[in-house]
């Protein structure tokens, strides 16, 4: 999941998660959002987990993401899981906005963002590259060639995207 910059295991079912605890039957959906932003603001176990959904959050790119779906030849298959995928994207991106207050990925960690901001212009260019030979090795159109491309761009995009690749 790394590889196709969608980050998944890192934020997934977060957003399900968060609406489930504020909707919560019997329960007032402001005190549970209260309850929420002061588990962050004086839980370090809390606040570190979402830091690090932050970090994944920011380095996911559902475009990307979107292309690499495009191998998937089913497009039923493909619209449903990849629909589902980027509404839990985008429920986990809302609730984490609502339960931190930083309406941008790595407020509070600018030399990472900058980090991310100059890598990834480099990156993309691999994952595009990538995203084509998989699709060509898929169809029987592969050689030894493009085994190796494969492989290469396997290293780099990994390389550079260091934690999560």
């Amino acid at each position: 999941m790394g590889q196709c910059r969608l980050t998944l295991p890192g934020w997934y079912g977060f957003g399900a998660a968060v609406d489930a605890f504020i909707k919560a039957p019997g329960k007032d959906p402001k005190a549970q959002l209260a309850l929420l932003q002061k588990m962050y603001r004086q839980w370090p176990f809390f606040r570190t987990l979402l830091s690090n959904m932050d970090m994944v959050l920011a380095k996911s790119d559902m475009a990307l993401a979107s292309r690499y779906s495009e191998l998937v030849g089913d497009a039923r298959l493909r619209k449903k899981v990849f629909g589902a995928i980027e509404a839990e994207w985008q429920r986990t991106s809302d609730a984490l906005v609502r339960i931190t207050g930083d309406r941008q990925r790595l407020a509070h960690n600018s030399a990472l963002a900058r980090s991310i901001r100059h890598r990834f212009p480099y990156i993309d260019p691999l994952h595009h590259l990538q995203v084509e030979l998989i699709r060509r090795w898929r169809l029987g159109q592969g050689d030894d060639r493009v085994k190796t491309g494969i492989q290469i761009s396997i290293n780099g995009i990994a390389a550079a995207l260091r934690n999560t690749g």
